[in-house]
């Protein structure tokens, strides 16, 4: 291992990813013992391990986390622990040697070793000494196979790793171990301790390298190496999972895109990390992607060391953000904004959106907001209407841009059009699945969600195309992202909302506010990492559609409001009242926010006039 130890300590190295998260997109029930598919299905597992080397991984992990004694008994394998862990470095060595064939490089086999699935003493019944021989029944027929070192991984309590590092030690003490424990929301170990309590013990016991993986996602594996980069001179690893799972058409969907993923590794490399792969939901995409994030490092580096200019992977910043559009402006120079929602036609006749346009423009309303397929019904294409607004009436607009139908080539492709067409400002949304719409077998593809997208388009911005080749020039976009201050779980959209800050969201729109108290908490609890924030007012029309947004849209509607729509008279009445309720909103909102977003129900653009009219005098700047 003397040649993994000289490029170890000369650049970042790169380790796979998910081996599980594969098998079961590739149709493999979660109740089957995966480890034993090395017996069974070879060919399979010989096949992502393929994969993974040809998206740029250079640690190949064998597909043996749970193929310890007390795992395997469950599926009535106890017996095969030494067949299962040769076969599992059979398979992965013979993925290295045919790479070798194909093409130039190195890659490493690593033994993988997971927890044992058992609670140890004093919580468990199972005895230290019990674990540690378990340990080193697997370690023992890795070492024998001819693994090439040792990962050592989701330990979820420091005396398991102990177990664990003090078998490798005792029955492969030439291999190198790497140990990685798994973290919490507040970056501590499942048994409480800190980071840089964990890192100190590790390196106390003999650890060769130790890390975080798997985890909450790429936030808390990275604040967890930050910890322990202060606490060890040891190399360190970060291997998060893609996030939290999110359910998405009934499966539950790893939703943090590769270019996310992509950004943790410069992260994670900027922050004392030298391997960094992926756990739980990553897939070779994400590694592709981690590969050429770290690949623009390397060469960065080569050119500060030899003072060339670089050639490739050249940024070209965008402009300040008061140059890109109207909108960046305004949120630059902390004005209010006044935006007004209007939703594309179901059919190829676009004038009353345009005619809407022009009345509101006419008002001094600074932007249109048009959203890209709302409830994922099939109408003209956002982009084509905010180019016909644009072109007729002169006023700017907010493209809304949802991950649900395109891949990130497509992504790709139609922002860099939307950029040569003029198209100035964007909000990066994951957007509806196809089962809300009008066409409910429809499929979605969600290659990245949100705050992958936001990531996509502040590369973009860099003038940086997905693979971090250069593009030319910025696409100069002003990046929105959005908020909903009234979901039920707010502590996971508050995750994602720091998660979109971070990846470069610059300004953000609510989902519309009727409940006071749950925004100004939202407001509240983002004061550490806010952006601009701009509120969605919707004027309701009668209380059907109160209902409808309660119990179908889920939005937190206070019930005193349910009560004044429900004593209006008429459909006139109604309107007068949503109108009413609309504008006491806006007023109440305005001290707390840089703006407002005003949706037109059902078309009816002068009911949004007349609601935002009341801020407008004091917004118009021309």
């Amino acid at each position: 291992m003397t040649q993994f130890a000289d490029i170890f300590a000369s650049r970042p190295v790169l380790a796979d990813g998910a081996m599980g998260t594969v098998l079961y997109a590739r149709g493999v029930f979660i109740n089957r013992c995966y480890d034993e598919l090395n017996l069974s299905d070879p060919g399979l597992i010989l096949s992502i391990h393929e994969e993974y080397l040809q998206a740029g991984a250079e640690i190949l992990e064998t597909n043996t986390f749970g193929a310890n004694r007390f795992r395997l008994a469950r599926h009535g394998l106890a017996g095969k622990v030494a067949e299962i862990n040769a076969a599992g470095v059979r398979l992965a060595r013979q993925a290295v040697e045919h790479l070798k064939d194909k093409q130039a490089g190195e890659a490493w086999v690593a033994g993988s070793v997971g927890p044992l699935g058992v609670r140890l003493e004093p919580l468990g019944k199972t005895g230290l000494d019990e674990a540690r021989a378990a340990f080193a029944e697997q370690i023992d027929a890795l070492a024998q196979a001819g693994a090439d070192l040792l990962i050592i991984e989701t330990m979820p309590a420091l005396n398991e790793a102990r177990e664990a590092l003090t078998a490798a030690r005792e029955v492969a003490p030439d291999l190198p171990v790497l140990v990685m424990v798994t973290v919490d929301d507040d970056s501590n170990c499942l048994d409480g301790s800190s980071p840089q309590h964990a890192a100190t013990l590790l390196t106390e016991w003999g650890a060769g390298a130790i890390g975080v993986n798997c985890s909450t996602g790429p936030a808390t594996v990275l604040t967890a190496i930050e910890a322990m980069r202060a606490a060890t001179a040891l190399p360190l690893a970060a291997m998060p999972n893609a996030g939290m799972p999110r359910a998405v058409e009934g499966r539950n969907i790893y939703l943090c895109s590769p270019e996310y993923m992509a950004s943790f590794a410069r992260k994670a490399i900027a922050a004392g990390a030298q391997i960094v792969g992926g756990c739980c939901g990553t897939t070779p995409n994400h590694i592709r992607a981690m590969r050429s994030a770290m690949r623009a490092i390397v060469a960065q580096a080569r050119v500060e060391g030899s003072g060339a200019a670089p050639e490739l992977n050249t940024e070209t910043p965008p402009a300040p953000l008061g140059e890109r559009s109207r909108i960046g402006a305004l949120v630059a120079q902390g004005s209010f904004v006044t935006l007004v929602e209007i939703v594309p036609p179901k059919g190829i006749d676009c004038v009353k959106e345009i005619e809407g346009a022009r009345l509101l423009a006419a008002l001094g309303v600074h932007a249109i907001n048009v959203p890209d397929s709302p409830r994922a019904s099939a109408r003209m294409s956002a982009q084509s209407l905010c180019i016909q607004i644009q072109q007729h009436t002169g006023i700017e607009t907010v493209l809304h841009y949802t991950c649900r139908d395109r891949n990130i080539l497509s992504i790709q492709s139609d922002l860099l059009g939307a950029s040569s067409i003029g198209l100035r400002n964007i909000l990066c949304l994951t957007g509806d699945p196809p089962k809300l719409g009008n066409y409910p077998d429809a499929t979605a593809v969600f290659d990245v969600d949100s705050i992958g997208l936001v990531n996509i388009v502040r590369r973009l911005n860099h003038g940086l195309d997905i693979g971090a080749n250069s593009i030319g020039a910025s696409t100069n976009f002003t990046i929105g992202v959005a908020a909903n201050p009234g979901v039920p779980d707010i502590e996971q959209e508050l995750r994602r909302f720091r998660y979109k800050v971070e990846a470069g969201g610059e300004y953000a729109i609510t989902q519309p506010v009727f409940d006071l108290r749950l925004l100004e908490e939202f407001l509240e609890r983002i004061e550490g990492f806010r952006i601009p924030v701009i509120a969605g007012i919707w004027p309701l029309t009668s209380l059907r559609n109160a209902e409808f947004m309660k119990n179908d849209l889920r939005v937190s509607m206070p019930e005193e409001i349910m009560l004044r729509m429900a004593q209006t008279g008429s459909p006139d009445a109604a309107r007068r009242e949503g109108v009413l309720i609309a504008q006491e909103m806006l007023a109440a909102v305005r001290p707390l926010v840089q703006g407002v977003q005003v949706s037109a129900p059902f078309g009816r653009y002068a009911l949004a006039a007349e609601v935002i009219a009341s801020v407008l005098p004091a917004t118009v700047t021309e």
